[in-house]
């Protein structure tokens, strides 16, 4: 019966999360007919509820954990992270539609204050205790309790200091936070340590997700590559969005500077990155050996350096040939043909690159499964011309040895029928 309970519970709240958004797309919808194109309020729209929706794979997946191991925190967390983003979005959708009907958010003024802590819990709890956690609902040892009870607090802390801060509530017309401590300015400096403990306890996280690596089985190791490779997946994202803001878009960064359309893609990007933690949760949790982690880590490695290198070769190319035809003409115009020229060579390097890169990231990261496709190599090419047969049962168990490693390997040959005859 307990179990019972659990699975309806845990798809009940899956379904609010969904029904929440679906709430919030029916908002998007009424404030899209009801808002004027030039007076139409920044907050909320059907764009956000767009980049918003990959954030469903945090309950769905949630539910679909915590259903089929309810004794495993993982998938209550993501439940939790999931119902709190949608509460995000919800909030988001009706201050849209309040300013676009009667000029002035929907509710109190008490629950926009009560709402500024939302997003710290699901920061806090997927970047720590999610990685602590994971894969079995249980800390990799003793040692790790002070890390959790300090994530904790500091998790609890930041929310706090968030509701007490002082200063305008947005979209109310300059109403102060009625909960904010006025006159001490200390409160502002407070809140900033405390929100910068974030960071510090998700890298020592991170340090307990290396030692739980470490120290356990190739099943375990198979479920943590999961995580990795999606952490890893939304890093790369983020610092490339970041680098990339900082150098073509600095303007982007302030608060009241516009983003262009092309770093405001990049940013969607980035958000809708923020899926592949929860799907790769499922997967390493539920049905991991259904799939070859190391081989999409592999192609992504090749595929990706593949891509940045041929980006390199292609704007580099394309900037020397612009810099000789300037010098040699004088004129600032790029001639189409060395773009021409310059696609045409990328596409005739694709293929040699992309063996080169392989064969690199094999013999870098993958070092035992390129010798053994050697040594598998080399005996075919020896096995076209051996004619001995204990000769090549030699080469056989020498090759079985070095590629599959067994405690001990033994070859049987049945005898032929002429063999048995005489």
């Amino acid at each position: 019966m307990r179990r019972h309970a659990t699975f309806w519970l845990a798809w009940s709240l899956g379904g609010l999360s969904v029904v929440m958004f679906a709430a919030g797309f029916g908002l998007a919808l009424l404030t899209l007919y009801v808002a004027d194109p030039v007076t139409r309020p920044s907050a909320g729209g059907i764009g956000e509820m767009l980049i918003f929706s990959p954030f469903l794979a945090f309950p769905i997946v949630g539910a679909m954990v915590a259903s089929k191991r309810p004794r495993n925190p993982i998938g209550w967390i993501c439940l939790t992270a999931g119902l709190l983003w949608m509460l995000i979005v919800v909030g988001d959708q009706g201050t849209a539609y309040g300013l676009a009907t009667t000029g002035s958010p929907p509710g109190p003024v008490m629950f926009d204050a009560l709402t500024l802590f939302v997003w710290v819990p699901p920061v806090g709890l997927l970047g720590t205790f999610m990685i602590m956690l994971f894969p079995d609902g249980r800390l990799p040892s003793r040692s790790w309790r002070p890390l959790a009870w300090f994530s904790g607090t500091a998790i609890l802390l930041a929310s706090v200091a968030l509701e007490l801060e002082p200063g305008r509530l947005p979209h109310r017309g300059g109403v102060r936070n009625p909960l904010g401590i006025e006159g001490h300015p200390w409160v502002q400096y407070v809140e900033t340590a405390l929100i910068l403990l974030l960071p510090l306890c998700i890298l020592a996280s991170a340090l307990s997700l290396i030692s739980r690596y470490r120290h356990s089985n190739r099943e375990v190791r198979q479920q943590i590559k999961w995580l990795a490779f999606a952490a890893s997946f939304v890093g790369v994202t983020y610092l490339g969005v970041l680098v990339t803001g900082i150098l073509f878009a600095p303007d982007s960064l302030s608060t009241e500077g516009k983003s262009p359309i092309w770093y405001s893609l990049l940013l969607d990007t980035l958000l809708i990155s923020y899926a592949s933690i929860p799907t790769a949760i499922g997967i390493a949790i539920l049905k991991y050996r259904l799939y070859d982690i190391d081989i999409l880590i592999n192609r992504t490695l090749v595929y990706g350096s593949l891509t940045v290198t041929l980006a390199a070769l292609y704007f580099g190319g394309v900037a020397t040939t612009q810099t000789i035809f300037r010098t040699l003409t004088g004129q600032e115009q790029q001639p189409q043909l060395a773009i021409v020229v310059s696609t045409l060579a990328i596409a005739t390097l694709f293929g040699p690159l992309r063996r080169r890169i392989q064969n690199v990231i094999d013999r870098r990261f993958y070092r035992r499964k390129y010798d053994a496709v050697r040594i598998l190599a080399t005996f075919g090419a020896r096995l076209r011309e051996e004619v001995d047969l204990h000769t090549l049962n030699d080469d056989l168990l020498e090759v079985v040895r070095e590629t599959m490693q067994p405690a001990h390997v033994s070859l049987w040959l049945r005898p032929s029928d002429e063999a048995v005859k005489e």
